[in-house]
Formats: structure tokens, C-alpha cells, sequence
């Protein structure tokens, strides 16, 4: 009987090499590997929320009341001279 190869036994176990390299990863808590963790987290956040605030810019409290209390007029009186 042949005895297997390290190779062999890893393509009989789906190759495990790469879950036990990210398992150690993930696990070892190796300041590279935290700080690595940090950066990933940083840019799957990040990304999303710099192109969601891109185009607009920060509005005061007031700001948005004034535009709600404006849009609110415009709609009332809209209805108001369909009703006449």
C-alpha cells in the first residue's frame, strides 16, 4: 500500500491549506493581522459612505425646516386652488 503525500491528503480534504491559513489569520491576533482587519472593515464602510455623502452637502436643523415648512405651503396651496 502507498502511503500519501501531503499533497494528496489535502486534495482528499477539499484543500484545507487555505482554510487553516485563514483560520490562523483570523484567530492569531498578530498585530499585522489586526491592523490588516481594521484596514478591510475601514474600506467595506468606508467606501459606501463616502459616495452616499459625496454629491450633498450638510444641512443645518433649521435649513431642513425652512425647506419642509416650504414644500408644506406649496403643497397646501396646490390643493387648496384645485379645490376651488
Amino acid at each position: 500500500m502507498e502511503k500519501n503525500t501531503g499533497s494528496e491528503t489535502k486534495k482528499m480534504n477539499g484543500g484545507g491549506g487555505f482554510r487553516a491559513k485563514l483560520e490562523h489569520v483570523l484567530y492569531s491576533g498578530e498585530k499585522k493581522h489586526v491592523v490588516a482587519g481594521i484596514a478591510v472593515i475601514s474600506v467595506v464602510f468606508g467606501v459606501p459612505w463616502y459616495f452616499m455623502t459625496r454629491g450633498s452637502k450638510q444641512q443645518s436643523h433649521q435649513d431642513y425646516l425652512e425647506k419642509a415648512d416650504k414644500a408644506r405651503s406649496a403643497r397646501l396651496s396646490a390643493g387648496s386652488s384645485s379645490a376651488k
